[in-house]
């Protein structure tokens, strides 16, 4: 399939099925039950997960291929969003526009940040990139406000040129027509489906790059990332100069990150300095390790998980947990929402940090372990099921 060996052939499916069956699959209980609280299948929260998934697909090429560790990408987040929205000002709404001006802009501000970060190796590297983030930040949101309007945020206002805009033409994010906020919804007895374009729009750009992704990694330029991270100064002895390999894979991370950004702006049309914040940087950091460092759907599942903790947990309160456990005795239901509440709403970074804890020790390699060894335990079970009703049979006579 389109170059790709039989073992990622499958795994192509598997992601393409998934995403496109992302309502159904995210939206297990039914709308009016008290499970209803964990569906996540609604457009802006499924569009976070193909978003943060296209940023961390991109940040696990350079981490996970050479090891080195960006504190910085959050950078060329903002500087997607950015070029996005300009292009609403300028010409109009359509996303086709901004899209590609947004990971060109990021790719031209990576290889400035790269050139200089890369002269230096290890937590060197990182705090540079780091510096520069930040740089990024203070620039956005108190130097350049002419361009960025500061902690205002930038955003389309009615006197701006948009010298392309029709006369019926929406006055929203769309694809030629196509309204990226525009949803469907389809009622299946209890449960309720939302199919939105933007999620779509987003999870097809989402499918070509970690495709793009798959091709990289089993490329000759993906060894010899490899072999930076293995051994960098074994590949220098052999003539070889590791620098233009590890400029490129910064760059197409950073372009991978100004994709995500623009998609950010083309579901909302607004771009604020927020997003190049340092906590942005170490959020893509969390999910790459989280889902599997140097695996191919690794990020995209800790992308997910992150988010998911982020914007369902985070809704839990004490409201809710009193509904939940409203068949306890009153003093009993009371100590169990006391002992939960720490865990829940904006204290959901406890339970997160309690769960990354616990993947870092029990599974260093993250989700996409955890996956392989059910795996390797449902084989093994079934192998010793065969072998034990074989010894047992007696043959025929």
């Amino acid at each position: 399939m389109l170059g790709l060996n039989k073992k990622d052939t499958s795994l192509m499916i598997v992601v393409i099925i998934l995403t496109m069956f992302a309502p159904f699959i995210l939206n297990p209980f039914p709308v009016d039950s008290a499970m209803a609280q964990f569906n996540a299948g609604y457009p802006d929260l499924m569009q976070r997960f193909v978003i943060f998934g296209i940023f961390a697909i991109g940040f696990n090429i350079l981490f996970g291929l050479t090891g080195y560790l960006s504190f910085g990408h959050a950078a060329f987040l903002g500087i997607g969003s950015y070029s996005v929205v300009w292009m609403y000002k300028l010409l109009d709404y359509n996303v086709i526009y901004g899209l590609p001006l947004a990971v060109l802009t990021a790719g031209i501000f990576a290889v400035a940040i790269g050139y200089v970060s890369l002269r230096r190796s290890g937590i060197y590297f990182s705090i540079l990139t780091l510096a520069f983030a930040q740089m990024s930040f203070n620039l956005a949101y108190s130097v350049l406000t002419p361009i960025t309007n500061g902690e205002t945020g930038l955003q389309v206002y009615n006197n701006d040129p948009q010298v392309l805009l029709g006369p019926n033409e929406a006055t929203s994010p769309h694809l030629f027509g196509i309204v990226m906020n525009n949803s469907f919804k389809l009622d299946v007895g209890a449960w309720q489906f939302t199919f939105n374009n933007g999620y779509y729009f987003c999870a097809l750009v989402m499918l070509l790059v970690f495709y793009l992704s798959i091709r990289i990694f089993r490329s000759p330029f993906g060894l010899m990332l490899r072999a930076v991270k293995s051994n960098q100064n074994r590949l220098s002895y052999t003539g070889l100069n590791p620098r233009p390999y590890t400029l490129a894979a910064f760059v197409i991370s950073g372009m991978y990150a100004g994709l995500a950004g623009g998609l950010m702006a083309s579901m909302d049309p607004l771009a604020g300095a927020e997003r190049m914040q340092w906590t942005a940087s170490g959020e893509v950091v969390l999910m790459t390790i989280l889902g599997g460092t140097g695996t191919l759907i690794g990020p995209v599942l800790g992308a997910g998980f992150i988010k998911y903790f982020e914007n369902i947990f985070s809704k839990i309160n004490d409201t809710i947990l009193h509904q939940w456990f409203s068949f306890l005795p009153d003093g009993l239901e009371d100590a169990v929402v006391f002992i939960i509440h720490p865990f829940i709403g904006k204290g959901w970074h406890l339970t997160l940090g309690i769960l990354f804890m616990l993947v870092v020790i029990f599974l260093p390699g993250g989700l996409v372990e955890g996956g392989q060894r059910i795996g390797k335990w449902i084989k093994s079970r079934g192998k010793s099921e065969d072998s034990d009703s074989g010894a047992t049979t007696e043959p025929a006579e």
